[in-house]
């Protein structure tokens, strides 16, 4: 019988925020599958568990993958864990989970902490309805098509990035969207941690002389809806009345009108009679 895939969330900063369950499963599994062993080891010592770990990254991710599926298959248990916050969100893992439904493994959520949701949570930023962007990219042909595409994206948009790219991404981001609210929320659950509301252009002008330090979460107001001009019923009276004289039936020109005005037909119609 095969064993089970474990996607573990461990903290994004406060140890205290690991929960007794994944405690459990770590000190229950066979192995762990670790972004990084020596980041890994610090948080089992601290909990007092002793379990053998395997790097698990993004550039071995193919050939460690198949080891990891073997092993399962073969009926170990895996505990999935990254650096910080739940696996696979902007961390490897995403392919071992669809290599482990694909092979009939059981895949296993053991919640925790996630850098974005806590900080949309506490940025006082619209949460009802977001995009997570995940980190930009740094070439420049492709960071210039992901902000192309969301030139007109209506919800509030997360993204992370770290220090010392913060700068241009600010400038980028002013750029492509305009003078937008933006919520920097940087080392969550941490001593230092801090919610800085602003407008893109002030935090673009900002952080040109100050040294940005520690990871921040991003979160971007979403394309404001476009006030629409208020139209009367003389108004579409007098658009109407275009498409008369361009020999379409009144009737027909109150149609298309009323569609384009959101008005009533009926009364565009009555006012073309008069």
């Amino acid at each position: 019988m095969a064993g089970t895939l474990y996607v573990v969330g461990t903290p994004i900063g406060n140890l205290g925020d690991f929960s007794p369950r994944a405690v459990e499963v770590l000190s229950s599994v066979d192995f762990i599958a670790a972004e990084d062993t020596r980041v890994t080891v610090k948080l089992l010592n601290h909990f007092g568990i002793k379990k053998p770990m395997v790097s698990y990254y993004e550039h071995n991710r193919t050939e460690r993958g198949a080891h990891l599926i073997e092993r399962m298959l073969g009926g170990e248990n895996c505990a999935l864990v990254s650096d910080a916050g739940m696996p696979i969100i902007s961390d490897p893992g995403e392919d071992l989970t669809i290599r482990c439904h694909e092979n009939g493994i059981k895949v296993c959520a053991v919640p925790g902490p996630c850098a974005f949701v806590t900080a949309l949570a506490i940025s006082g930023m619209p949460s009802g309805r977001f995009t997570f962007e995940g980190f930009l990219t740094v070439t420049k042909q492709n960071r210039k098509k992901h902000l192309e595409e969301l030139v007109d994206e209506k919800r509030t948009m997360i993204f992370y990035e770290a220090p010392h790219k913060l700068q241009n991404t600010l400038e980028d981001m002013l750029s492509f969207f305009g003078d937008r609210k933006i919520a920097l929320v940087k080392e969550l659950t941490k001593i230092y941690e801090n919610i800085e509301r602003t407008t893109l252009s002030e935090a673009s002008e900002k952080y040109k002389t100050v040294n940005p330090k520690g990871e921040f979460v991003l979160i971007v107001e979403g394309k404001p809806e476009e006030e629409k001009e208020e139209i009367t019923t003389d108004d579409a009276k007098n658009e109407a009345l275009k498409l008369v004289e361009s020999g379409m039936s009144k009737n027909e020109a109150a149609k298309v009108i009323a569609k384009k005005t959101g008005l009533k037909k009926s009364d565009i119609y009555k006012a073309l009679q008069e």
